[in-house]
């Protein structure tokens, strides 16, 4: 028996894969230190950012306003954190979606690891 997985389609799947990966995050002993101790993130606010931050890359409706770069400068994060984040983000992805909007999606978070990680460097 295959263990069917759909892909990323809808505003609710998003949801669900933004939840879900969070929940991981928040059990998490190198992350969840980072977001509730240090950032201490106010989680009810926080998802609905996240919701719309990834319509806003996945299905391109522009409903995300923000700088996330910006908000990362002040975290005490390294490779470490940036690595099991994408560990993190790709298990959650591949649990719940398969197809190529999944496979876009973790392409995506991996480039913005990336990213964020090698101009934090040249900031600190």
């Amino acid at each position: 028996m295959t263990d069917y997985r759909p892909d990323i389609h809808t505003e609710n799947d998003i949801k669900l894969m933004v939840d879900s990966f969070y929940e991981k995050v928040n059990n998490d002993p190198v992350l969840s230190p980072i977001f509730n101790d240090f950032a201490q993130v106010e989680w009810d606010s926080h998802l609905p950012v996240m919701y719309r931050f990834w319509n806003t890359l996945i299905f391109a409706n522009q409903t995300y306003k923000g700088n996330p770069f910006g908000v990362h400068i002040p975290l005490p994060i390294d490779k470490k954190h940036f690595d099991r984040w994408i560990e993190l983000f790709e298990k959650n992805i591949d649990e719940l979606f398969e197809g190529p909007v999944a496979n876009n999606t973790k392409e995506r978070a991996r480039s913005i690891a990336m990213v964020f990680e090698s101009k934090l460097k040249y900031i600190k």
